[in-house]
């Protein structure tokens, strides 16, 4: 058989082909299968199929870890989770978000029926606890995370307060027995909170300071802070950043460059090369190497200079400030500004001096390895969340130990300047790590180019395509071409969060248009639509099964999706080889 004259194989002759050859002892049961078994060994063959039938650039190498282009043809053809086993029903109102423990024993799930359930992960998922967040004055829950230890849930809701206002609120609850330990407010509630330790969590709260000008704040909180001594501290600030044209901090997340030194996948095709020669490789976040510094920066990569005067000079804020409506009474300023262009001008003329410089290279280099970064949304055009900032966190911040929130406070003068600045040019609507924290997904929907924006509560129109990004936190750059294959409906001023998650193969989110969906992370091409029959929400990974997923949608359920390999095993059932594929062979051999 020619393959280059041959056409794609349909996928039920695909199919029987791997069961085929995965069931049957080829060298013993004649001619056709003697054949088939060379054929199974033809490189050649299996590479040409591979990129006709997936349409892969034939600039691509195979993935790294195949030790054929068959295995990887039958990895992506055979164990990609788009097999639906199991819908769980136990929500009554739109779920939200899924979690699941490191392990992968439990999982979570929140809703907009206010409860946030965990799950027993076994063959078939069971219930094993739910929470009715009503009980605090909640609306719903929205977001869960296990802390790294599995002994406890961080929870995320909005909390409904005094004259039906709308605020955020994080509970910590024990996973020995369920009880809830402590409750943080959390503020905008789309901040949702993570874990930085064991026992320490990340919350939010906001400061107006003019009409559209504010700042975040960041808080170290104690998981115990409801049982510990009030000798001990159980919360201590973070950081505190200037907002500007209405934006604010959402989406919070750690990154821990510890994970770095054995990654699961290189996305760079030419550094997998390097890596496959050299005997082991050590990566190390925002690397000052003589070889990054001598790349081109690239275009959505912006370092703040916090201290910058707008001239140029190094005025104090106060010249600057002074200078500036100087210049507006005498005229000098053209064309005339707007109050929310007047604001965000004077607050960034009364902040240049009060904001703290990066901190970045502060640490030994032997302590590279220890180092963790905060990764979050934030704006500086509009309210809604279009560029990524990222904060290295200290070892000395990693504790509430040391000063009282008294001693603290008397900082509030200073603003923290960002260490990095990734603009995405359009509505970011999530956001996920891979599972050794080199890689950053992002979700978004795109704004027109070379658009203008004049006014920062009216954002540019979004596209209904959703991007699919990816950033590597070790370059800080953008790697491979965004994905588009999901879409989204609602406008800028209703756009709603969509979880993705990595597994060490695959990424998968959710979308408006009824569907999840599954890539493959190294040849960046779409494996699997999953069926829903309203919005899908949130997607997760099993963390220690990558044929395992689950989907959360507006219609109330929760689908359980295995690969075919794995219900196979499941079945224990061996397929035997179907009468289709002999005649379809002896066909190609006539």
């Amino acid at each position: 058989m020619d393959i280059g004259d041959s056409p794609l194989l349909p996928d039920s002759i695909l199919y029987e082909i791997f069961l085929y050859l995965d069931h049957v002892d080829v060298l013993s049961v004649g001619l056709v299968c003697r054949q088939w078994h060379a054929v199974a060994r033809d490189e050649f063959l299996w590479k040409e199929l591979f990129y006709r039938y997936y349409r892969v650039s034939r600039e691509v190498p195979r993935h790294p870890a195949a030790v054929s282009w068959y295995e990887d043809f039958q990895r992506l053809y055979d164990t990609i989770p788009c097999v639906e086993v199991q819908t769980l029903t136990e929500h009554n109102d739109q779920v939200l978000h899924l979690s699941f423990s490191h392990t992968g024993y439990l999982f979570a799930s929140c809703s907009k029926d206010c409860t946030v359930k965990i799950w027993n992960n076994e063959l078939a998922i069971s219930l094993l606890h739910s929470s009715n967040m009503r009980l605090y004055n909640w609306s719903y829950t929205q977001f869960s995370q296990f802390n790294s230890d599995d002994t406890l849930l961080l929870v995320s809701g909005v909390f409904v307060g005094p004259r039906n206002s709308s605020s955020g609120e994080i509970a910590v609850i024990s996973l020995d027995n369920f009880t809830l330990l402590s409750r943080v407010r959390n503020k905008p509630y789309d901040v949702f909170g993570c874990w930085l330790n064991e026992t320490n969590l990340i919350s939010g709260n906001l400061h107006r300071i003019g009409n559209i000008t504010s700042c975040s704040v960041l808080w170290l909180n104690n998981a115990f802070q409801g049982i510990e001594s009030e000798n001990v501290n159980v919360v201590k600030r973070l950081f505190k950043i200037q907002n500007l044209n209405a934006s604010t901090i959402r989406t919070v997340m750690v990154a821990d460059c510890s994970r770095y030194d054995a990654p699961d996948l290189l996305l760079d095709y030419k550094e997998q090369l390097a890596a496959a020669a050299a005997p082991y490789q050590v990566f190390d976040l925002g690397s000052d190497s003589e070889e990054e510094e001598a790349k081109p920066k690239q275009k959505m990569m912006a370092e703040p200079v916090a201290q910058a005067s707008p001239d140029g000079g190094s005025g104090t804020a106060e010249d600057g400030l002074q200078q500036f409506l100087d210049d507006i009474l005498e005229g000098r300023v053209m064309p005339v500004m707007s109050e929310s262009e007047l604001e965000t001008k004077v607050a960034e003329l009364l902040a240049r001096n009060r904001t703290k410089p990066p901190e970045l290279n502060q640490l030994p280099t032997e302590a590279s390895n220890k180092k963790k970064y905060l990764i979050f949304t934030t704006g500086c055009l509009t309210y809604s969340p279009h560029q990524i900032g990222i904060k290295q966190i200290l070892p000395h911040q990693m504790t509430t130990a040391g000063p009282v929130l008294g001693e603290e406070r008397r900082s509030d003068e200073f603003f923290d300047s960002l260490d990095h600045v990734i603009d995405i040019h359009g509505h970011i609507i999530g956001m996920g790590l891979s599972p050794d924290h080199r890689y950053l997904y992002v979700n978004s929907r795109s704004w027109p180019r070379d658009c203008v924006i004049s006014d920062p509560m009216q954002p540019p129109p979004i596209a209904e395509e959703i991007d699919l990004h990816v950033f590597d936190l070790k370059t800080m750059k953008e790697v491979k071409r965004a994905l588009r294959s999901h879409r989204a409906y609602t406008p800028n001023d209703e756009c709603f969060f969509i979880f993705l998650d990595v597994s060490r193969d695959f990424v998968a989110s959710g979308a408006e248009d009824h569907h999840g969906y599954i890539w493959d992370r190294h040849y960046n091409i779409c494996l699997a639509k999953l069926q829903h029959d309203d919005v899908v929400n949130s997607v997760a990974f099993s963390p220690t099964e990558q044929e395992l997923l689950l989907t959360a949608s507006d219609d109330t359920t929760i689908k359980v999706w295995r690969s075919p390999r794995i219900v196979r095993i499941h079945h224990a059932r061996k397929p035997k080889p179907r009468k289709l594929l002999f005649s379809w062979l002896m066909n190609q051999q006539s």
